[in-house]
């Protein structure tokens, strides 16, 4: 059974989170829970975050897990999170949007590169953040699923 990569259940509008790190693991257990990944998932993003920051700038960050997580991912999939207030991801960084990203079989850079293209509009970005609805929000990237 084929899951689709982004559905409306992987999305949260309007999330409150104290810190980064909540922020990814509330990404990862969206995915944990839509059966994309194993729990063992959301330790490999904070592992892939320890070796580089997965903030892209443009008040987006799209945390996915290290090279040798793969065999904790089940099926490509998305979850969003659309924060209430700006999280600092490090150096000053403030991320409004977090992009939980699991790709099978290399897929995760092609699900990256859909992304960055969405995100790459900043008028994207403000509808993103500004959505009142997960349709709303999805409706942006209906050409990525």
């Amino acid at each position: 059974m084929s899951k689709p990569i982004i559905s409306i259940e992987n999305v949260r509008l309007n999330k409150k989170v104290n810190s980064k790190e909540e922020a990814i693991r509330q990404a990862g257990q969206i995915l944990v829970d839509g059966g994309y990944v194993n729990e063992d998932y959301i330790e490999k993003m904070f592992e892939r975050e320890e070796i580089t920051s997965t903030f892209m700038g443009n008040s987006i960050a799209i945390p996915h897990g290290t090279e040798d997580a793969k065999s904790s991912v089940h099926a490509s999939g998305i979850s969003i999170l659309q924060l209430a207030e700006p999280v600092d991801y490090g150096d000053g960084n403030q991320v409004k949007m977090i992009f939980g990203i699991a790709g099978k079989d290399n897929e995760h850079l092609e699900i990256l590169s859909k992304i960055a293209i969405v995100c790459s509009d900043e008028e994207n970005i403000e509808k993103m953040v500004n959505a009142k609805s997960e349709e709303d929000l999805l409706s942006l990237f209906s050409e990525v699923g």
